[in-house]
């Protein structure tokens, strides 16, 4: 994980896995739960200490620029209702040749895990629902 990133250098699980489920504000992956917020990526899954869409900013991207090199795809799961990323983070995951598609968490779940399961090069920002 990038240093500045505000991230826990250690990951929960140092390997992606599947997302089992998702609900009353956590997610269960990899024979564990946690509750509050993911990051995934392929070399790990993270706590992520965003609670809301509005709360994304270049600082809280860090972690997702860090890994512009392993990942060719970048999901934003914002919660219960979809949502549009500002352009000029948008902007700045294209620059970097991250592709961003953003959606209801749920929805990312699922895409992600779809993504996994065909061994793409993804990651996964999912914000806790309840």
């Amino acid at each position: 994980m990038a240093a500045g990133s505000g991230l826990d250098t250690t990951p929960h699980l140092p390997n992606p896995a599947p997302i089992d489920a998702y609900g009353n504000g956590g997610f269960r992956f990899g024979g564990m739960s946690h509750r509050g917020s993911l990051l995934c990526f392929p070399d790990g899954i993270w706590a992520w200490p965003e609670a809301s869409v509005a709360e994304l900013n270049e600082a809280t991207l860090a972690s997702v620029f860090a890994h512009a090199g392993l990942i060719d795809v970048f999901l934003i799961g914002g919660g219960r209702d979809p949502f549009v990323l500002p352009a000029h983070l948008r902007a700045m995951l294209r620059e970097r040749a991250i592709s961003v598609d953003t959606m209801a968490t749920g929805a990312a779940v699922r895409t992600y895990n779809i993504l996994l399961a065909e061994n793409r090069r993804a990651g996964v920002g999912l914000i806790a629902v309840d």
